[in-house]
């Protein structure tokens, strides 16, 4: 299946952005990569900061969707559910700068200008207007994390806490990455450890 001209301007300014700054990629050249006209991504976009914004809700969208892959993933404890999300966000945000911005609220001047969440947009680019809004926040994916944890079976309150847990392990380790048995037995460690409250 071939990818709409959407995704593969977005794909063409996610590798682009993997070769310079935001700053110097050049809509033009955007474009040229995608095989598309100047145009069609104005129309798709409205400019390049709705090109940015669109870039940055795709990459959240699919850390998103590798924190349900992690917790739909088998029959297994919820402990190692929970694991799992640990480690694809550890790995995420290692293979995806934008990823690691947006769990870390820390935006390096390569990346688009933070904080994109600005209000709607006047544009009557139906594109624009669903990457208008607010973007998350770093509290914003935890929260995520924790809310999906508390729509298991089980005590509730004890696995939400137990995820909020997990994921900032993990948000930790990016800054100080884990040692032997990496994220994962770190996180096991902590659960295995932590007392109810």
């Amino acid at each position: 299946m071939m990818p709409s001209a959407r995704e593969s301007l977005l794909d063409a300014a996610f590798a682009a952005l993997a070769r310079r700054s935001w700053s110097t990629v050049r809509m033009v050249d955007v474009a040229a990569a995608a095989g598309v006209s100047r145009q069609t991504l104005y129309n798709e976009f409205g400019s390049k900061d709705g090109l940015a914004r669109a870039l940055v809700r795709r990459e959240a969208d699919g850390y998103l969707a590798g924190v349900e892959r992690a917790f739909a993933a088998g029959p297994g404890e919820p402990g190692e559910r929970l694991v799992a999300v640990a480690e694809w966000t550890v790995s995420a945000a290692r293979d995806n700068p934008l990823v690691r911005a947006m769990l870390t609220g820390c935006w390096s001047e390569r990346l688009p200008a933070p904080p994109l969440r600005a209000v709607l947009s006047g544009t009557a680019v139906p594109a624009q207007r669903r990457a208008d809004g607010p973007l998350p926040a770093p509290e914003d994916f935890v929260n995520h994390v924790r809310e999906r944890a508390a729509a298991g079976k089980g005590d509730t309150a004890d696995l939400a806490r137990s995820a909020e847990l997990a994921v900032r392990l993990a948000l930790s380790c990016l800054a100080a990455p884990a040692g032997e048995g990496g994220v994962g037995e770190l996180v096991r460690s902590a659960l295995e450890h932590r007392s109810p409250a």
